[in-house]
């Protein structure tokens, strides 16, 4: 008879350095198309035309095109379609999505130095995803019962036995500590499902054997929140209206948090063909908090005299994080052989929590902007960054300062450049204003994958990324297109602005990788569709 157990999972070994792996991370990578509702409603195409609030946060140049002060607050409605309420997260939630001022003061006749100040949600984490399909000839047990298989970390995998708390325990073959290659979830599957107990009339454990099960169906749903929130700090000038330059240094605030439950029909093999063997479950709860920090210079170019045309570029450096990743995690067997039921605990549980260090890649822009009379405004950007670029870092230790040393985690890196790609976006904007107090604005954004679609979370990598993980499901999502539209209005000394975004991204889920030939992992199509209502007030003075 099984036994139940609700506890902490204690590791016996512990282990100061840690990382994330590559899917956990790139959750950090990139940003939304989010700000006021101006810069939103073209696009964000105004890294050239600058005078918006929301370019302190691409080119900080656009912040030197102001000629008077200014404050704006912005809110706004995010809606996922085709969603269903999963873990009380609803399809359509609240945002608060920007507020800021630039300070503007002319010390010449030919020069203006400008300050200023923005928050911005640079992601909203607001995302529900399910999807379901058959899987044939596999199971996550199944990759948990295989890496077994190969004895040591060095071939991906570990030597299970005993640990001195009477769990079993992945170790590395050659060096006899817990191998990188044993996950919270191997570690939860290995325990309960897996694990047959041999004991004496006495309750004496006498033998023990490990075997897995095969699956023929699984559904899973995650409930995704949070946000990362950009603080950005500027000092931006303008020279003659012909050369304008700036700088931002940015501090950027990670709140994630993302629940998920995962699910498979358990099947036996019996008479050559299949029977039910039950089921079995995991409920998943990932938090990621931290910092980062990362600096952005830009410059806006007129450059000729006579006409408005104007050229931006700027360069941001990565953003330097240091974040604390947690995890509380129940599996649930259910499994059984027709009244039997199989493995040795009913529930096994893992909690743990680990700091960790990631610096996202560089970032390039250039763009162009131009105004035709005091009616139509027209703005185009390209801006590129090499996510295979970006670093999982392990923290070795702490200075004097208790700053983090840190160091590459070189096995997860040779994973992130298999799995993720550089990335362009394209945008395009235009405004037009029928009367001169009305504005009416169209745009474009286009933001090609930073997933190969053969990328893997690879859970035979031998990494502490790897060793902290308990889940091993993954998305490979493809390019992002939006479209927006907006219109304003300026009533005095003061600006009401609305705009509405709509974007779709498509992806491929796996609920795990493909660890041997000829079976079928139920990779399914997924969507996410997300409209966004904003509105932007702000008052010059």
């Amino acid at each position: 008879m099984k036994k139940t157990l609700l506890a902490a999972f204690a590791l016996g070994i512990i282990l100061p350095a840690a990382a994330q792996d590559t899917y956990e991370s790139a959750r950090l990578l990139g940003s939304d198309l989010n700000g006021t509702a101006r810069y939103v409603g073209m696009g964000g195409a105004m890294e050239a035309l600058g005078a918006d609030i929301s370019t302190m946060g691409t080119n900080p140049a656009g912040i030197g095109l102001f000629r008077h002060s200014t404050a704006s607050l912005g809110v706004g409605l995010v809606s996922q379609a085709d969603a269903k309420e999963f873990d009380g997260l609803g399809k359509t939630n609240m945002s608060f999505d920007q507020i800021g001022f630039v300070y503007s003061a002319r010390i010449s006749s030919h020069s203006i130095v400008n300050v200023g100040f923005n928050y911005h949600k640079s992601k909203n984490f607001d995302q529900i995803l399910s999807a379901a399909n058959a899987l044939r000839g596999c199971s996550q047990n199944g990759l948990t019962f295989q890496k077994g298989l190969k004895a040591d970390e060095a071939h991906g995998g570990y030597d299970l036995r005993y640990n001195e708390q009477n769990y079993i325990m992945g170790y590395d073959g050659r060096n006899n500590y817990r191998s990188f290659c044993y996950s919270e979830v191997d570690h939860m599957n290995a325990n309960s499902l897996m694990l047959t107990e041999i004991l004496d009339n006495k309750g004496t454990l006498l033998d023990w054997s490990i075997d897995y099960m095969d699956a023929n169906a699984y559904s899973f749903d995650r409930a995704h929140r949070g946000w990362i929130a950009d603080y950005d700090f500027n000092i931006s000038g303008n020279y003659n209206d012909r050369f304008y330059w700036g700088l931002t240094v940015g501090i950027k605030d990670v709140q994630y948090k993302g629940y998920s439950e995962y699910g498979e029909s358990l099947v036996l093999h019996q008479g050559g063909g299949e029977v039910s063997g039950g089921s079995v479950a995991i409920g998943d709860d990932r938090r990621i908090k931290g910092t980062g920090v990362n600096i952005k210079f830009g410059a806006i170019v007129r450059p000729m005299e006579e006409s408005p045309f104007r050229i931006g570029a700027y360069i941001h450096t990565p953003t330097w994080y240091e974040l604390t990743s947690s995890n509380s995690s129940l599996l649930v067997n259910n499994a059984y052989d027709g009244e039997t039921p199989i493995g040795a605990y009913d529930d096994m549980s893992s909690q743990q929590s680990y700091d960790f260090a990631y610096h996202t890649p560089w970032k390039f822009g250039l763009s162009l902007g131009t105004t035709i009379g005091r009616e139509l405004a027209l703005g185009a950007g390209y801006e590129f960054t090499d996510y295979s670029a970006s670093q999982n870092r392990i923290i070795d230790g702490y200075d004097y300062y208790d700053n983090a040393e840190t160091s590459k985690d070189h096995a997860m890196k040779q994973n992130t450049e298999r799995s993720l790609k550089g990335v362009s976006t394209f945008k395009l904007g235009v405004e037009y204003k029928p009367v001169p107090d009305v504005a009416l604005r169209l745009g474009y954004n286009y933001l090609t994958s930073g997933y190969k679609m053969d990328g893997v979370r690879d859970m035979t990598v031998n990494s502490p990324g790897t060793m902290y993980a308990s889940t091993t499901d993954y998305v490979n999502w493809d390019d992002t297109q939006c479209l927006t539209c907006g219109v304003g209005f300026k009533v005095g000394k003061m600006n009401i602005d609305l705009a509405y975004q709509l974007s779709k991204t498509d992806g491929e889920f796996h609920p795990f990788q493909q660890y041997a030939t000829g079976m079928d992992t139920g990779v399914t199509k997924v969507t996410n569709k997300r409209s966004q209502g904003l509105l932007t007030i702000g008052y010059t003075f």
